[in-house]
C-alpha cells in the first residue's frame, strides 16, 4: 500500500512538472509567434509590443498639437503674409485673433501694385488697388482675407466661388470653379468684370489669370494626377 501511494505521488509530481514545463514552452512559442497579429497576448505589454519577445512599446504622445497650416482659400496666407514669420503666426492663431493680420494683408496687397507699377515704369502712386468686383475696398477685402480664411458654404443657396451672372460669390466652390483666377481678379482686376485691369493688354503684365484652364486641371481618375504640360 505504501509503495502504491509513493508511486502515485511520484507520478503526480512528474505530471505537474511536465505540465508546468509545457506551459512555459507554449508561452515562449506564443510570444515569439504573435508579435504582428494585432492582439495583446502572451506577456506583451501592449498590442504586439513589449514583453520578452516583442520590441518595446512606443511611449504615448504627451504635449500639445500645433496647427501647421490654414488653407481655407488656396494660397491666401502664402500670398499675403509677407514673411515666413507672419505666415507661421497666422497658422497658429485662432480665428478670433486674426484681426491683427488685416493691416499686414492690406499693406501686402498695396505693395504688389507698387511692384508691378515699377516694373512697367509707372509712378506707384498712380497704380493702386481698386474696389473689386464684389464692391470691397482694400481694408474690407483685407479683412475678409485675414479674418475669414475659410471656405464658406451656403447650404440653401448657390454654391460657387464666383458667378458673374448671378453676382454670387464665396459661398463655397464647385469642382470646375477657377479659384485661382477669381482670387487674382479680386486682387488686381478692379471693379468692372467686363473691363478688368492687368489683363495683359498694352504691354501690362497678365495678373488676373494663371493661364491654366479647366481642361488642363480636370482630373477624374485616382490618384488624381494629371499629365504635366510640356
Amino acid at each position: 500500500m505504501k509503495i502504491y501511494k509513493l508511486s502515485m505521488l511520484f507520478i503526480a509530481i512528474c505530471t505537474s512538472l511536465l505540465f508546468v514545463q509545457c506551459s512555459d514552452d507554449d508561452d515562449n512559442v506564443i510570444n515569439l509567434a504573435t508579435c504582428n497579429d494585432g492582439i495583446k497576448n502572451g506577456d506583451e505589454e501592449g498590442v504586439d509590443c513589449g514583453g520578452s519577445a516583442c520590441g518595446p512599446c512606443e511611449e504615448a504622445f504627451t504635449g500639445t498639437y500645433v496647427q501647421e497650416d490654414i488653407m481655407g482659400r488656396p494660397g491666401i496666407n502664402t500670398v499675403f503674409s509677407g514673411s515666413p514669420e507672419v505666415k507661421n503666426n497666422f497658422n497658429t492663431t485662432t480665428v478670433t485673433g486674426r484681426a491683427d493680420f488685416t493691416p499686414i494683408f492690406e499693406n501686402t496687397l498695396e505693395t504688389y501694385h507698387d511692384v508691378y507699377a515699377e516694373a512697367l515704369g509707372l509712378d506707384p502712386a498712380n497704380v493702386n488697388y481698386e474696389t473689386n468686383i464684389l464692391g470691397l475696398d482694400a481694408p474690407t477685402f483685407s479683412k475678409v482675407l485675414a479674418e475669414f480664411d475659410a471656405l464658406q458654404v451656403a447650404p440653401n443657396a448657390q454654391t460657387v466661388y464666383f458667378d458673374p451672372s448671378t453676382e454670387v460669390a464665396l459661398t463655397g466652390r464647385n469642382i470646375d470653379d477657377d479659384v485661382i483666377d477669381i482670387s487674382l481678379i479680386l486682387m488686381f482686376g478692379g471693379g468692372d468684370i467686363n473691363n478688368l485691369n492687368f489683363d495683359g493688354s498694352d504691354g501690362s503684365p497678365l495678373l488676373i489669370s494663371d493661364s491654366v484652364g479647366f481642361g488642363d486641371r480636370q482630373v477624374v481618375d485616382f490618384p488624381y494626377l494629371e499629365t504635366p504640360n510640356m
